[in-house]
């Protein structure tokens, strides 16, 4: 039997397996808003992988909170969990880019944009690849039911809260910066 609790190893391929393992689980019953329903986990693994093949990112912990970035923000998982089988790390840098879904729609986003400036540079560049995947589902696999306003909104909030993210990774900035032309591009093609 393969223990799920306790994880001590910090680094290497078995780290970042328990991760997707752990996030798995935990968004489970979960399904992002395209019109396929796709399963949630792809999103934190596309971040992560984003991170690993654009980024070039190679520490297994910053993977890791990449995996694991929703966790606290859309699942019962608590900060206090998250330490326990990841450590302090990982657990600073999910919460980092964590909002606190007590508030309204409008005032987490608004705190986004405030709060980027203060991110951590590991923790901006889990923002970075995360607004990165988010621009992407927008413009190839929006949710339904969202019209042109609100995908344009989206992806001008967007890059308000990228161009307030610390310079962290000329790589994926560049990438952020041709996807996000690429959805425009693309919305305009819907008037």
């Amino acid at each position: 039997m393969i223990l799920r609790e306790g994880y001590k190893e910090m680094n290497g391929p078995l780290f970042l397996l328990r991760a997707i393992d752990f996030a798995a689980r935990k968004h489970k019953d979960q399904r992002r808003k395209d019109e396929e329903a796709s399963p949630y986990i792809n999103h934190p693994v596309y971040v992560a992988l984003l991170l690993a093949e654009v980024g070039k990112i190679t520490d297994p912990e910053i993977l890791a909170g990449a995996i694991l970035h929703d966790t606290i923000e859309d699942t019962q998982t608590t900060p206090e969990e998250l330490e326990a089988k990841f450590g302090p790390r990982v657990r600073k840098l999910v919460e980092e880019v964590s909002d606190d879904k007590s508030r309204t729609r409008e005032v987490r986003k608004q705190l986004q944009i405030d709060h980027a400036q203060h991110l951590s540079p590991d923790a901006a560049l889990i923002k970075l690849a995360d607004k990165i995947a988010n621009v992407v589902d927008i413009t190839h696999s929006p949710p339904k039911n969202w019209p042109l306003k609100r995908k344009t909104e989206y992806l001008n909030w967007a890059e308000q809260v990228v161009s307030n993210c610390p310079k962290v990774n000329d790589a994926l900035a560049e990438y952020f910066s041709a996807v996000l032309s690429e959805g425009r591009s693309v919305l305009r093609t819907e008037n």
